[in-house]
């Protein structure tokens, strides 16, 4: 028994060394493959009982690991879509018969990096033909979460979906001066006009035209104003809104709004100091502020000047770029300026990374082991962030690879010795017998 024992011993040992040397080819190879996680290779021993002075070998046994786990380097880039993790989680992604199943039978499977680029439909998919997946936002931009522990509202990334864009004004602030002295007895009451640019659903440009009309009294001031507003995509002969404001002239608080009263077409919140109309294309608010205080409107004994009169919204815009945040949102960005979140990028999170099963393209499937996900917000739990502009090196050490490489092959050419040295011992017994 000794003899064959060590024979086998000795195979083993051949077996396992060759083994390791396949995951260090493996290692060694990918070492310039970005999201790449080394191969480990553990030895445990097996024994075999022995008795009557005699000693079996048992020999060695290997097991291989991927460390899906360990964190490679960041490095930089010049693509806003080369997607990285600093710290813990895995981007969804699907593969190519995902793009058309439904949200239900999409498979789900998970990456630490990738460089996304868009194909001929749109979607952001690596050169490997992984598609990164996300929740979709809403036109205002928010983010609806259908589960945390499901896949079934994450879809494929497609761009193509928001290639031109218009966000309609919703807001008008209305900082401007009025003269104080076109309210007293000697004013003429001539009306002061200001046309206001704003944008309607369709990402047209409309106006707004406020005309202001001083109250002249027949003695003294009544730093009274009558406001009325038109809208041009209405025809603009008939005012939308009205509202009567006064100031005050009080020391400390003169020429802010002493009151104002809302008239047809439209309501007034003092708390806000927002004016609520309807415009041909939807509601609009306008922000003079509130009575009492620091306000937009204002009257000084100063001339006609319209200081701090702005409007949200933009134009028709055409995509230039795409990013995404530290949190995981993906931003399109227009070339008028104008930023929009169009999808949100969770990170998936299991309790056993280790567990789960390594496929090609440096993709990973869940598996009994992995246990159950769950979806978190970048940045938040014990997920790490999403880094744009950035891919994840390697985690292969060149350097510890070799010198594991040298050991390998002294480690083989010893156990190749044994079973050489046990051939010859052999090959003596059988001399014996002749």
């Amino acid at each position: 028994m000794g003899l064959s024992s060590s024979l086998n011993a000795g195979v083993m040992g051949l077996a396992v060394n060759a083994t390791k040397l396949a995951t260090i080819s493996d290692n060694i190879a990918n070492s310039q493959t970005f999201g790449y996680k080394r191969v480990e290779t553990d030895f445990s021993n097996i024994v075999l009982s022995s008795g009557g002075g005699a000693y079996n070998a048992g020999g060695v046994r290997a097991a291989t690991f991927k460390d899906v786990g360990a964190q490679g380097a960041l490095i930089s880039t010049n693509n806003g879509t080369d997607i990285s993790i600093a710290g813990r989680g895995m981007l969804p992604v699907t593969t190519s018969a995902g793009i058309n199943a439904p949200a239900g039978e999409r498979p789900m499977l998970l990456t630490t990096t990738g460089s996304f680029n868009p194909d001929e439909n749109g979607f952001l998919r690596t050169l490997g033909g992984l598609f990164l997946m996300g929740w979709p936002a809403d036109p205002d931009g928010t983010i609806p979460v259908p589960g945390r522990n499901t896949s079934t509202g994450l879809e494929p990334i497609r761009i193509t979906s928001f290639e031109l864009v218009a966000a309609p004004t919703t807001q008008i602030d209305l900082g401007l001066n009025l003269p104080a002295t076109a309210t007293q007895s000697t004013g003429d009451g001539s009306a002061l006009t200001l046309p206001v640019e704003y944008f309607d659903t369709l990402g047209r440009s409309q106006t707004l035209t406020f005309e202001f009309i001083p109250q002249v009294p027949a003695t003294g001031a009544s730093n009274a104003w009558q406001v009325d507003i038109f809208d041009q995509a209405d025809g603009g002969t008939v005012p939308v809104a009205t509202f009567d404001v006064v100031f005050d002239e009080s020391a400390g608080t003169g020429g802010s709004i002493l009151s104002l009263t809302p008239g047809t077409g439209a309501t007034f919140d003092p708390a806000t100091g927002l004016i609520g109309l309807n415009v041909a294309f939807g509601p609009l608010e306008v922000s003079v502020g509130s009575p009492g205080k620091s306000t937009f409107l204002t009257q000084f004994s100063t001339s006609f000047a319209p200081v701090g009169v702005a409007a949200d919204g933009t134009p028709i815009g055409s995509l230039s770029s795409i990013e995404i945040t530290e949190g995981g949102l993906v931003k399109g960005i227009y070339d008028t300026g104008f930023r929009r979140t169009i999808y949100q990028v969770p990170l998936v999170d299991v309790p056993n990374i280790n567990g789960l099963t390594a496929l090609d393209n440096q993709a990973f499937a869940l598996s009994a082991s992995s246990g159950d996900f769950f979806l978190w917000d970048a940045g938040t739990g014990p997920v790490g962030t999403t880094e744009g502009f950035a891919l994840t090196e390697s985690t292969t050490d060149i350097a510890a690879e070799l010198t594991d490489l040298i050991q390998t092959q002294r480690a083989y050419s010893s156990n190749a010795k044994i079973v050489q040295t046990v051939d010859e011992m052999l090959q003596e017994t059988t001399n014996l017998i002749r």
